[in-house]
């Protein structure tokens, strides 16, 4: 390859090699990336983004192999950035398997109440007896 490829097309890359072949190892993969970018003009700094994985996984996950791959076109190591894609791209494909997607309707990752509705049902009747809690109802019905 000749032109200058970003981050993101090596990633997307990667996918295309691990979806051609889902049975090789992470290793051979990054053997496979070294071998076809190797030689090509490093990716530049600027973007070291995916944009698209966001709903797939959570950034932390997705950008697990960007330091490792900006060390790389730091040291101009062909190596090392495969080793940083290899490495996002196991997280990319382990965070749905294990969690779910990101935009999955029933994940509900953005409800913060719903891991703690019971706890906080349980402790209010505890803190608050049912007599007061009627009176306070009572209260806030007659303000309205």
């Amino acid at each position: 390859m000749n032109k200058q490829s970003t981050v993101a097309d090596i990633f997307r890359r990667a996918l295309e090699m691990r979806r051609a072949n889902p049975n090789s190892s992470l290793k051979d993969l990054k053997t496979q990336i070294v071998g076809e970018f190797g030689g090509s003009p490093f990716p530049p700094t600027y973007n070291l983004t995916i944009p698209e994985l966001d709903n797939i996984a959570p950034e932390e996950d997705w950008t697990a192999g960007l330091s490792v791959v900006l060390r790389g076109i730091q040291t101009e190591d062909w190596t090392e950035i495969a080793h940083g894609i290899v490495l996002s791209l196991e997280q990319v494909e382990n965070y749905p398997k294990q969690s779910g997607r990101e935009d999955d309707p029933n994940k509900e990752w953005r409800n913060r109440h719903k891991g703690i509705a019971d706890a906080e049902a349980k402790n209010l009747s505890k803190w608050m007896p049912e007599d007061l809690m009627s009176m306070a109802q009572r209260a806030t019905k007659k303000k309205v």
